[in-house]
């Protein structure tokens, strides 16, 4: 086994091609809330929550136009955004709804809440926050019980 990286790692942004920058713009910034911090014509944009350089990168260098890879295709499953609790994940919860996107899923996951929808470039997107360490599943043994139930979206908009 090689040695763990440091445990303050942490994946520093996402840069995703897309087939309209001002419709992805749209979503990321105009539903999720994201800002626009730095923007190059049609072709790219940089994102972020709370004034940081970028958390999302957005482009049409390659992509101007395309569609969605194909289903049996590699490539981005989801990306996932944590809130820092759950109030801010039903705030993002009412934002979709606001916006008519459909959620494609609903999951308490034992360690986390999380929602599931599809950005316009038909990319997973993943809304969640995760719960107090504290109250994770356990195993007997002590080892992470993560587990798939579903979420009460209704006592997450009472949030």
């Amino acid at each position: 086994m090689t040695n763990p990286v440091h445990p303050q790692t942490r994946i520093g942004h996402i840069h995703l091609k897309v087939s309209n920058l001002q419709t992805a713009i749209d979503f990321y910034e105009g539903v999720l809330g994201f800002e626009t911090q730095v923007r190059y014509g049609d072709e790219a944009a940089f994102l972020s929550a709370g004034g940081y350089h970028h958390h999302i990168a957005l482009n049409t260098w390659e992509s101007a136009g395309g569609k969605p890879p194909e289903k049996g295709t590699t490539g981005l499953y989801h990306v996932a955004f944590l809130y820092p609790d759950r109030p801010a994940l039903a705030d993002a919860l009412r934002r979709v709804q606001t916006a008519d996107i459909a959620i494609t899923g609903a999951t308490d996951h034992g360690v986390s809440e999380a929602l599931y929808l599809r950005d316009p470039d038909d990319n997973g997107v993943e809304l969640y926050c995760d719960k107090p360490k504290s109250d994770w599943p356990s195993e007997a043994d002590g080892s992470l019980k993560m587990h798939s139930k579903r979420l009460d979206i209704e006592a997450l908009l009472r949030e």
